[in-house]
């Protein structure tokens, strides 16, 4: 092993334009807040041993991708976005790759979607 190498990923910073909407989609899914809130500028939220960390904006202009959110179901995560009135953009389905996964918009367009490896 090379030292410098790239180890795990620590956090993702994503911009959103409304706190308190996106600190009430992140929550409704079980994002746990633990700095900030919905009337602040930062926001972080663990995920695991990482964070989700939310940037407040003027407004978001590049739609980047998405990024991916590991479940321990995630069939009754699905179950919970629906229960919270989220709309997920699919049905949890199982991919060629090896994971069943879904995917869900949040407020600013950012696409989340949580997955399981089949195996």
């Amino acid at each position: 092993m090379s030292a410098g190498r790239p180890e795990s990923l620590s956090a993702v910073t994503i911009g959103v334009t409304d706190m308190g909407a996106s600190c009430a989609f992140y929550g409704a899914l079980g994002f746990e807040v633990v700095h900030g809130g919905p009337d602040a500028a930062f926001t972080s939220c663990a995920v695991g041993p990482g964070f989700l960390n939310l940037q407040l904006v003027e407004r978001t202009e590049v739609r980047w991708g998405r990024f991916i959110v590991h479940v321990d179901d995630v069939d009754a995560m699905h179950e919970r976005a629906l229960a919270a009135g989220l709309t997920p953009s699919m049905p949890p389905s199982d991919a060629p790759w090896g994971e069943r996964y879904f995917h869900i918009d949040d407020p600013d367009g950012h696409e989340v979607s949580f997955a399981r490896p089949l195996r």
